[in-house]
């Protein structure tokens, strides 16, 4: 039998993270580095709860910063600033040349823009009414 497309708009995040590792492992043969790790700094309240991460990874000189988030009641007190900071520093001492994030215009590209991170591209459209905004850092000592 051929395969055939469908949707599967509630795909197991199993299978979605076999998929996903699939295409890393193309990622790697095509590219020869296998370098690849996860990046991920959580904040936790008293009772252990995540209120904050940023997550991403690094990966063949650079690192990406795919989830940045901090819940509402710990916003405004500089967690989100230590979570990207010690996420940068992290990048760094992997020996990333720059880390990318992607946020949009409603989110926070002013404080990635106060860390050092220059607009790259600005998506307008993406959602209608606002844009999504490319952002990076080039890292001192590794460029």
């Amino acid at each position: 039998m051929a395969p055939r497309v469908q949707a599967e708009h509630d795909l197991a995040s199993d299978e979605l993270a076999e998929l996903e590792e699939r295409l890393n492992s193309d990622n790697r043969r095509l590219t020869a580095r296998n370098d690849d790790r996860s990046l991920v700094y959580v904040l936790r309240d008293d009772a252990g709860q995540v209120v904050g991460a940023a997550a991403g990874y690094s990966w063949a000189g650079i690192a990406e910063l795919k989830l940045m988030w901090v819940d509402e009641a710990c916003r405004g007190l500089g967690y989100g600033r230590s979570l990207l900071d010690a996420f940068v520093a992290e990048a760094t001492n992997r020996g990333a040349r720059r880390v990318w994030v992607w946020t949009h215009d409603f989110q926070a590209p002013d404080l990635y823009e106060r860390a050092g991170f220059q607009r790259m591209a600005e998506l307008a459209g993406w959602p209608e009414g606002h844009s999504n905004i490319i952002l990076c850092k080039t890292l001192a000592g590794n460029a």
